[in-house]
């Protein structure tokens, strides 16, 4: 009886697997501080978000001259970001760049996190097989 009991359930998950939908993982990477790349990053990730679905992980990282990206006063898509932030992206600032250009960490976003390493966060997350996005 137990190993029956075992049968089924190993068949119930093998058959909930084949159901459920593969969520996809995309990390897009910010180093430039052309206004028009961000833009292109924020219709970029909405864009993503429409086509894949809101359950699609997305995190942005902003490192080297991207970092202004996530700087309250310097940042041309703060709104943008927060709307993004709100469904569910998330945007990770560079401790390296933040430190070697001293750079107040109270001036980034609020909704932004930190990575000790913007690149390192890059290679890490396609090691962990993410999409790759460079804008």
């Amino acid at each position: 009886m137990k190993r029956f009991t075992y049968f089924l359930l190993a068949i119930l998950f093998v058959s909930f697997a084949g159901f459920s939908k593969p969520k996809h993982r995309v990390v897009v990477h910010l180093n430039t501080a052309d206004t028009t790349a961000w833009h292109g990053v924020v219709r970029n990730v909405g864009n993503l978000q429409t086509a894949l679905g809101v359950d699609t992980q997305i995190e942005v990282v902003a490192h080297g001259a991207g970092i202004s990206f996530l700087i309250d006063s310097k940042t041309t898509q703060k709104a943008k970001i927060e709307e993004l932030a709100l469904s569910g992206v998330k945007f990770m600032a560079c401790e390296n760049t933040i430190r070697d250009r001293k750079i107040d960490r109270k001036t980034i976003l609020p909704i932004a996190n930190f990575v000790p390493s913007g690149v390192a966060e890059i290679v890490l997350k396609q090691e962990e097989g993410w999409s790759y996005l460079k804008p």
